[in-house]
């Protein structure tokens, strides 16, 4: 069983920048975030291999946010620049293998005001 606490939301004005961090106790395949804002199903952001590196986005966020990792500290970022009020949402650390993310972090709330 992996545990996964996130940190890092919090409220910015529109234009600023937040980084979240999620930290997993132990190693997982894959690490990533989603996202749920109030009323709406949770959406996929990024992911990252823990192994290669190799990262994944979803299409209408590239170019504003970046996952990143550190192995040594089994630790997943996510720097998000230029927010707008539409990021707004409690966003999740998920993790596990190849084919899902099995483990889930309790989430972090972001709250990107006009």
């Amino acid at each position: 069983q992996v545990q996964l606490v996130e940190s890092g939301g919090g409220l910015v004005q529109a234009g600023g920048s937040l980084r979240l961090s999620c930290t997993a106790s132990g190693r997982t395949i894959r690490m990533g975030w989603f996202r749920q804002a109030p009323g709406k199903e949770r959406t996929f952001v990024a992911r990252i291999s823990m192994s290669t590196g190799v990262t994944y986005y979803a299409d209408s966020l590239k170019g504003r946010f970046t996952i990143s990792r550190d192995n040594a500290k089994n630790t997943v970022y996510l720097q998000m620049n230029s927010l707008k009020p539409e990021d707004t949402a409690v966003y999740y650390c998920g993790a596990g293998g190849l084919a899902d993310f099995d483990y889930w972090g309790q989430g972090t709330q972001v709250t990107v005001s006009s």
